[in-house]
């Protein structure tokens, strides 16, 4: 089973970068190789995971190390005390900045629920239609990056679900990208034991990053404030 990359991690505490493709545990699916299984081999011991990433998503992925850490931990993703930032690749000329007041559903098949998300515009494209963004969801709903830049006409590419299979189909063709172009670059939370703010940041990977190279756009992963 290959390694993943842990980017901060201590008695309590554990954050690694989820590659594209890897579920995060197995009750998704039936995989046998997912993140938990990962940082579980390489730490020696049982972790907890806290949230969830989408199987295409990458990024920054936070596990607790005792049931205590991710009982607190938990609690502050549920009460909306954890920072979270996505880089993201969308078709279209985003808007420079914008909140997205719109409900989803919070599970499959579930009501719709009130979801918001913040986002500003990081850099247009010069070879293609498309910008890059940075979106900041201050509620943690099913697919909610992807389902609300959808709603404002500015699908992500590599989205099978919520996008558009002949922007996906051109992507592939043309600059290489195989996958949802959707990365967890930022999670920002207290401490669950000294109440210290933890900041990680994890760097875009090489299957999203070359593709932004080919398009002229930045492949560092920002980590600015959003505009208010």
């Amino acid at each position: 089973m290959p390694a993943i990359e842990l980017l901060f991690v201590d008695a309590h505490v554990v954050v690694a970068n989820k590659p594209s493709g890897l579920l995060v545990h197995r009750g998704w699916d039936n995989d046998d190789d997912v993140a938990l299984f990962r940082v579980r081999d390489a730490i020696g011991q049982q972790v907890h995971p806290i949230h969830r990433l989408d199987r295409g998503t990458s990024g920054a992925l936070l596990f607790a190390r005792t049931r205590e850490a991710a009982a607190v931990l938990c609690r502050a993703f549920e009460d909306g005390r954890v920072e979270k930032r996505y880089v993201a690749l969308v078709r279209g000329s985003a808007p420079d900045t914008g909140v997205i007041d719109y409900p989803i559903p919070s599970k499959e098949g579930g009501p719709r629920v009130p979801a918001t998300t913040r986002f500003r515009r990081i850099a247009r494209s010069p070879v293609d239609r498309c910008s890059l963004v940075l979106a900041a969801p201050e509620t943690g709903r099913l697919h909610q990056v992807r389902r609300h830049l959808r709603h404002i006409d500015h699908p992500l590419v590599g989205d099978v679900t919520h996008g558009s299979g002949t922007i996906n189909r051109h992507y592939r063709a043309t600059y290489r990208l195989h996958r949802l172009a959707l990365h967890a670059s930022l999670l920002a939370f207290a401490h669950p034991v000294t109440a210290a703010r933890i900041e990680v940041t994890a760097p875009i990977p090489d299957d999203l990053g070359e593709a932004l190279t080919l398009l002229g756009l930045p492949r560092g992963a920002p980590t600015a404030e959003m505009a208010p």
